[in-house]
């Protein structure tokens, strides 16, 4: 289920802080996907204040949703984003599934060794 089911977007500029309150974490965690993924763009206003638009939060929920709720890691929810696969976002394909399998297998081989 999605963060933003319930929520309707109506400013044209949201504080870190109330992106935060969105997805129910903390302000670090929102900085530091920043950083890691580049769909995130904040604009930034002379003191120097992140200023997120709808579209940076619709990012946040895909993010959110590949990383918190679906189990990928950070390289696995960039790969899934640069390739903007749909199935794999929304979670409603048995490409999911594969993915998660392909993980576990991975994991277990390096165990193995």
């Amino acid at each position: 289920m999605s963060k933003l089911d319930n929520i309707v977007l109506t400013k044209l500029y949201y504080s870190i802080g109330e992106v935060a309150a969105i997805f129910d974490v903390n302000t670090s965690l929102i900085r530091f996907w920043e950083k890691e993924f580049t769909v995130i763009q904040p604009k930034k206003n002379k003191k120097g204040n992140r200023l997120f638009t709808v579209k940076d939060i619709e990012h946040f929920n895909k993010i959110y949703q590949l990383v918190k709720e679906q189990g990928y890691t950070l390289d696995g929810a960039k790969k899934a984003l640069k390739a903007g696969d749909k199935a794999i976002v929304d979670g409603n394909s048995n490409e999911v599934l594969i993915h998660k399998l392909e993980k576990i297998k991975s994991k277990l081989l390096e165990l193995k060794k």
